[in-house]
């Protein structure tokens, strides 16, 4: 079982063990720099997820604010295992892939009405989907009409 080493950061090691050399807890990967907190908005990939934040952003031309969206790719250690709709805190490392610089150091609770919202969303798709099939069939119905 490998040894569970401090990271720096006031985090509690997960209770797992896990074989990732890429686990700031149990393998070699040092975080420095940049921490953040977000939510995991996909864990599909393999040892990766995607977190996501946001915030307002002030436009001098317009005086006004717009909201931005931030989302990046992070290193989903086996031992912490973070999926969707996770609150988690990420930290800095050094680029273990080509879009992946960061890594989960904890998970801190679920997102509240993460559910819903997905579900909601899905429900919007679908009704477009009902939306642009009823269109389609319309025009199909008077091209036939006009050809008659």
């Amino acid at each position: 079982m490998p040894r569970t080493r401090q990271i720096g950061f006031e985090v509690k090691a997960p209770e797992k063990a896990c074989e990732d050399k890429n686990c700031p807890f149990h393998g070699v990967t040092k975080v420095r720099g940049k921490t953040f907190t977000g939510k995991v908005v996909s864990s599909k990939m393999q040892k990766s997820a995607v977190v996501e934040w946001s915030g307002w952003r002030f436009m001098p031309k317009y005086e006004r604010y717009h909201k931005t969206r931030t989302r990046i790719t992070v290193h989903n250690p086996q031992c912490i295992n973070a999926v969707e709709g996770d609150l988690v805190k990420i930290g800095e490392c050094r680029a273990l892939s080509k879009t992946k610089n960061f890594v989960i150091l904890a998970v801190l609770g679920k997102e509240d009405k993460y559910i819903l919202e997905k579900e909601a969303k899905e429900e919007g798709k679908r009704k477009l989907k009902a939306k642009e099939i009823a269109n389609l069939e319309k025009v199909e119905t008077e091209e036939k009409a006009k050809g008659e």
